[in-house]
Parts: structure tokens; C-alpha cells; sequence
């Protein structure tokens, strides 16, 4: 079977994904648009010859909707003849993106594939697809007839299951914003249209000098008095600063058979070795990056020693917190760079966003496998295995 590698990846500096951030005036189609160009001419890769691209977005409405990712391959001047379409799988539905494209050249199916994502959540806020409607329909609330609940009291749920205390998530919070101060992201970050030179190459959403003892100042950010008594176990840890922050960004990844590369001069970065995705208990549903993690390990023949490093997605500190107790990670190999605590949260391109700075931490350290998860609204979880090459 063809082997799928990963030749590139890029994104954009993360903007502040409210009115006045950095990336807000900028058009969701615009933006993606903006990286793919950038991804094709920093190859030197004609568009011609890629088979399919995938990208994932979450609030598919307004300015992203109608296959958001198709308006980006055309207004990146691609040929008409390239598709694309747009997956939802929640916050992992670009990291679902690539994990479609690897699997289509290994099936044969691709030989060129770009799989991306993008979210500009000051523009589609997140949930704006479902304001005035109702998502679940009758059968949701027959098997849950209590509700649902928002990834918040999840998150709260996870800190009160695992006893993680509120300094424990506000260090590790602190510990996000510095790593991802000192950290050199220079080789995967791309300057978009409007947003050139240094101050595009900046995140914005990185605060350097935030300390666990200034976090502890902030009040809990999603306390309500009904849940509270539905979940009398909730000590309402969970605030802004040990939560991703709303965040616009875009980013995307290139992806080929070994042929492919070779015949077209490129150096393949790395080699997909495996992937995963499970389905968790929509209540608590940030717990599925553990069976994830385990399923995976288990179809690599890989442990989790094996892995030089790991992207845990951070859309709260609880998660990477919990998961690294369950599966008995190395804490120094977790996040290096910081996570999206500091580097933010965009959503729909968070999961070729953590491909983009995975890859890179394994280059700079000069380690062999990493392991991105990302946990998932409703119950579910991704995972992905890379070999850098």
C-alpha cells in the first residue's frame, strides 16, 4: 500500500477571535484562501495536480458557510478543476481532515491531497449555528432527558473527577503562555493578505507574563445555580484563564503518497504511522482523548514511551491534565510549546494547527513519533501518530 507523508504545514498566527483581534476583519474564505497559497508557493507546487482538499470548520454559517472550503480553494486562484469540501467533527474536524487525506492515498484513492481548517470566531461565534434552532430533535432529549450541558461544566466535570485542584490548572495554564512565549514558531507560521511582516507572526493570544497567582484572581466563568445542583460535585474551578480563548486562525497541511513526493523533488517531513477516533459520554465529553490514546497505542504496537512528544489539545486544563494522569505521559514531553491555552483555540483549524506545531517540536528536538489528540464536542476524540522523517 502507498505510504502517506506529510510534506508541509503552515498556519496563520493566532488572532483574538473577537471584534478589534488581529484577523477580524478578514473574511473566514479569505484567510483559509490566504494559507493554501502560502502552502503551494512555499512547495513550489502547482495546484493543478492536488486530487482533493479537506478542511474542517465547526460554525459552518455566515461567512463560513457553503462549503467554506471550496470559496477558499477559488478565491486562492486554484484551478476550477480542484475540489473540496468541509467536515464537522467538532474541535478535531481538521485533524479528521488530515486523517481523511492520509487515508485516501493509502487507499489509492489520492495521490496530492491538502487537508486544512479554518474558524474566525470573531466573526461566527461559537454556537451561532444553532442560535434559535434546536440541533438535537426528540430522540437526543428522550436518551438524555436531564440536557445536555456546554464543554464548560464538562470541563468542570473532569477537574471535580480527577481532583485536579484550581492551582493545578493555573499553573499548568501559566505554564502554556510561557513555553509558548520562549517558543520559535517561525517555520510554521505564514503571513496572510492585510496582516504582513513581524506583527503577523505573532500570536496574539499569547500573554508572557501571566503568572498561576494572577489566574487566581479570576472568578468561575461558567456557574450556574441550576447545574450546580444537578452536579452538586462541581467546585466551580474553571475560569478565562485556564480555558482556550476564542480564537481566529487558519491552517493546512500537505499531504502525498511517497511516489508523489519523490517524482515531484519534495523532502517529506514526516510519515503518518497511525489514527484513531472513539466516541465518549456526551456529559463528560472531554474524557475521550483517553480511550482514544489507548486505541491507538494499541493498533501502532507504539506505548506511550515511544512518543518524543505529545499535542494534547488545551480547550481546557483539566483535559491534558487528566489524560497525562490516565495514560501515564511524561509531563516534560507534554505540550512543549505550550498548548491552546496560550496559542489559542480556532476551532475548525486547531487540529492541523497542533499537526503544524507537533511537527516542529519533533524537528527542533530531533525526536522520532508524536501523538496529537484533541477532544471533541458530544463525546468524541481523535488521534493521530506521526514519524518525523
Amino acid at each position: 500500500m502507498p505510504t502517506a507523508v506529510l510534506v508541509d504545514a503552515v498556519r496563520t498566527a493566532s488572532g483574538r477571535g473577537k471584534p478589534g483581534g488581529r484577523l477580524s476583519d478578514t473574511h473566514p474564505v479569505d484567510l483559509l484562501a490566504g494559507v493554501l497559497r502560502a502552502l503551494v508557493d512555499r512547495n513550489q507546487l502547482d495546484p493543478g495536480v492536488i486530487d482533493d482538499v479537506i478542511g474542517g470548520c465547526v460554525s459552518q454559517v455566515g461567512g463560513q458557510s457553503a462549503n467554506v472550503t471550496r470559496n477558499a480553494v477559488l478565491a486562492a486562484g486554484f484551478p476550477e478543476t480542484i475540489p473540496a469540501t468541509t467536515v464537522d467533527r467538532q474541535c478535531g474536524s481538521s485533524q479528521q481532515a488530515a486523517t481523511f487525506a492520509a487515508q485516501g492515498v493509502v487507499a489509492g484513492a489520492y495521490d496530492i491531497v491538502i487537508a486544512c481548517g479554518v474558524e474566525v470566531m470573531s466573526r461566527e461565534p461559537l454556537g451561532s449555528a444553532a442560535i434559535g434552532k434546536d440541533p438535537w430533535g426528540t430522540g437526543i432529549a428522550a436518551r438524555y432527558p436531564a440536557g445536555l450541558v456546554g464543554q464548560g461544566i464538562s470541563a468542570e466535570l473532569v477537574a471535580s473527577h480527577w481532583n485536579l485542584s484550581r492551582h493545578e490548572l493555573d499553573e499548568f495554564s501559566a505554564r502554556s503562555h510561557r513555553l509558548a512565549a520562549a517558543a520559535d514558531f517561525s517555520r510554521e507560521i505564514v503571513a496572510v493578505d492585510g496582516h504582513p511582516g513581524s506583527a503577523a507572526e505573532v500570536d496574539e493570544t499569547i500573554r508572557p507574563g501571566t503568572t498561576a497567582e494572577a489566574l487566581s484572581q479570576l472568578h468561575p466563568a461558567f456557574y450556574d445555580e441550576a447545574l450546580a445542583r444537578r452536579f452538586p460535585q462541581i467546585e466551580w474551578r474553571i475560569t478565562a484563564g485556564n480555558s482556550s480563548p476564542l480564537t481566529d486562525g487558519a491552517s493546512a497541511v500537505l499531504i502525498m503518497s511517497e511516489d508523489a513526493a519523490e517524482a515531484l523533488g519534495l523532502t517529506p517531513r514526516a510519515r503518518f504511522v497511525a489514527s484513531a477516533v472513539v466516541g465518549s459520554d456526551p456529559i463528560e465529553m472531554l474524557t475521550g482523548v483517553i480511550p482514544v490514546t489507548r486505541r491507538i497505542l494499541s493498533r501502532s504496537g507504539l506505548t506511550i514511551d515511544d512518543m518524543d512528544t505529545y499535542e494534547v489539545n488545551e480547550a481546557f486544563a483539566p483535559v491534558p491534565l487528566a489524560w497525562a494522569r490516565e495514560v501515564g505521559a511524561d509531563a516534560a514531553k507534554l505540550n512543549p510549546r505550550g498548548g491552546a491555552i496560550a496559542l489559542g483555540h480556532a476551532l475548525g483549524s486547531s487540529g492541523t494547527r497542533l499537526m503544524a506545531t507537533m511537527l516542529g517540536t519533533l524537528e527542533q528536538g530531533g525526536g522520532r513519533y508524536g501523538l496529537q489528540v484533541m477532544c471533541e464536542g458530544a463525546g468524541m476524540a481523535n488521534a493521530t501518530i506521526l514519524e518525523r522523517l
